[in-house]
C-alpha cells in the first residue's frame, strides 16, 4: 500500500472525515485489521481563513505548496488537499513536487460521467461557487455547473465557516440545503456536488430526491485507489 499525504485542517472536521474513510477502505479492500498507512500535516485554519477573506491567493499558494513538499520529504506517494475550496491552490501545489496530487473536482466529474449526467447544482463555499477554478474543470468533462443564487450562496457560506467547520449541525440549516437544493433541482440539476468537504456531515443521499455526490469519499476513495494499485 502507498502512503497517502493529507494536506489536512481545512477544517479539522473535514481531516476527520478523510482519516475515518481512507481507514475503512483499507479495511474492506484488504481486510480487518489493515489500515490507511497515511502522513498528516495539518496547517492552521485561522490563518488560512484570514488570508482567503483577504484575497491573498498567492500567500495561500505559497503555503500549501510547503505543506506538500514537507508530506513528499516525510515520504508520502500521492497527496490530497482535505477541502474543495484550497484546490485554488492545486497549481502551485503540483508544481512543488514531483508525486500525484489528485483533485478533487476531476474526481468527482468521473463520477457524474459514470452516472450519464449532464447538469449538476453545486455546493461549497462562495469562493468554490463563485471562481471558475471548480466549474472550470467541470465543463471540461462537459459537464454544466448550476449553482445557488447570491441570498442562497450567503447562507451556504455562512453555515460552513459558522457551523460545520466547527461540528455543529443544526437542523435548520439542514432544511435550509434541502430547499436550495430542491429548487436547483426545479432549474434542471439533476444531481448535486457537496462541495465542501464539511456538507457532508449535514446533507446525504436520503436527504434529498436528486444524486448527491459527495466530494470527501470520492476524493479518498480515488486516493486509495492509487494507494492499492
Amino acid at each position: 500500500m502507498r502512503t497517502i499525504g493529507l494536506i489536512g485542517g481545512i477544517t479539522s472536521q473535514s481531516t476527520i472525515l478523510y482519516y475515518q474513510i481512507l481507514n475503512n477502505l483499507a479495511a474492506k479492500h484488504k481486510g480487518e485489521p489493515h489500515a490507511a498507512k497515511c502522513i498528516i500535516n495539518s496547517v492552521d485554519f485561522g490563518e488560512i481563513q484570514k488570508l482567503q477573506h483577504d484575497g491573498r491567493w498567492d500567500l495561500l499558494d505559497d503555503i500549501m505548496a510547503e505543506t506538500a513538499k514537507s508530506l513528499e520529504k516525510a515520504g508520502a506517494e500521492c497527496i490530497l488537499i482535505c477541502a474543495n475550496t484550497m484546490h485554488l491552490t492545486i497549481d502551485a501545489v503540483r508544481k512543488s513536487v514531483s508525486i500525484p496530487v489528485i483533485h478533487i473536482a476531476e474526481a468527482t466529474a468521473e463520477k457524474i460521467l459514470e452516472k450519464k449526467l449532464n447538469t449538476i447544482a453545486l455546493l461549497g463555499t462562495k469562493y468554490t461557487m463563485e471562481k471558475d477554478f471548480y466549474k472550470a474543470v467541470l465543463a471540461s468533462f462537459g459537464i454544466k455547473t448550476l449553482i445557488p443564487n447570491e441570498a442562497e450562496r450567503e447562507e451556504v457560506h455562512r453555515v460552513i465557516y459558522e457551523e460545520l467547520s466547527k461540528g455543529m449541525l443544526k437542523e435548520s440549516s439542514r432544511e435550509a440545503y434541502v430547499n436550495i437544493i430542491e429548487r436547483l433541482q426545479k432549474e434542471g440539476a439533476e444531481g448535486v456536488i457537496l462541495g465542501c468537504t464539511e456538507i457532508p456531515l449535514l446533507i446525504q443521499q436520503e436527504d434529498v430526491a436528486i444524486p448527491v455526490f459527495d466530494t470527501t469519499t470520492i476524493h479518498a476513495t480515488k486516493a486509495m485507489e492509487l494507494a492499492l494499485s
